[in-house]
């Protein structure tokens, strides 16, 4: 067993004595959209520190710490806080713990993040269902033994969410996320090569973590907020304060948004 094999194997242990796997949903919460786990009724907190094979982030805005509880009265695990790629993580190490939720038995994985928008139109701080993602990150989390074919974005979830934002007004686009190494933010060509690829918003994470639960078994979907205009669209240059602040104040739609999917969660 390799030293990666062995603290997933510790997770899986750590998480199925947590009770996690009783969880129907894990969302898996990006920079500045933390609140949500303020409303998980009969919440439980486990710090990272207490799950063996856990990583971590030392990026601001990433509490650190998974969140049990009902929302909407659907159970759910809350990952609040996920490490990257660019802090020196393996596809393995940034997608793992989404990966043992999948095997434990949860089946339906919402992953969230912060991004910057490719469209002038769209208002910051916006909400953006992702329909596909383009991995430019270098990496995967797979195996060639492992179900990596197609989008791991279901399709069937994702009308769900549509709908749900449709129940709840709350304004929601839709595009493909692309998927960066980081840590720096991209340059101005870097956006409009980004553009003419497909891609709607640009972020450093998601990707790995949708793959892994995808060829777990579950479904997958994926919302970014925009939280700034990407490099050359506006005269300020991106930065991570902005993105936290942009994030915080999405923060009640999208609880909105993602209250509302959960109570629509038996028509899937």
């Amino acid at each position: 067993m390799t030293a990666s094999q062995d603290e997933r194997a510790r997770l899986l242990e750590s998480l199925g004595g947590a009770g996690a796997g009783e969880a129907r949903v894990a969302i898996v919460l990006g920079s500045g959209l933390g609140p949500l786990a303020d409303e998980v009724v009969g919440a439980k907190s486990l710090p990272y520190e207490e799950l063996t094979g856990m990583p971590a982030s030392a990026v601001p805005g990433h509490a650190g710490r998974l969140v049990l509880g009902e929302l909407s009265g659907v159970p759910v695990v809350l990952q609040q806080g996920r490490c990257h790629l660019y802090e020196g993580r393996t596809a393995e190490e940034a997608s793992r713990c989404v990966s043992c939720l999948a095997e434990l038995g949860v089946g339906v994985v919402l992953l969230t993040n912060a991004a910057g928008g490719l469209h002038s139109e769209w208002p910051v701080p916006s909400l953006m269902r992702i329909t596909d993602h383009i991995n430019m990150q270098g990496v995967t989390p797979l195996t060639a033994s492992e179900r990596g074919y197609g989008s791991p974005y279901d399709l069937e979830l994702g009308s769900l969410i549509d709908a749900a934002a449709a129940d709840v007004a709350v304004e929601l686009q839709t595009g493909v996320y692309a998927a960066l190494p980081g840590p720096t933010y991209e340059t101005h060509a870097e956006v409009r090569m980004h553009g003419r690829f497909g891609a709607d918003a640009v972020g450093m994470s998601t990707a790995q973590e949708a793959l892994a639960a995808h060829a777990a078994g579950a479904k997958v979907a994926g919302i970014s907020c925009i939280t700034n205009y990407a490099a050359g669209l506006s005269d300020v240059e991106p930065n991570h304060e902005e993105v936290v602040e942009a994030g915080l104040e999405a923060s009640a739609r999208f609880a909105l948004l993602i209250k509302a999917a959960l109570s629509r969660l038996d028509k899937v």
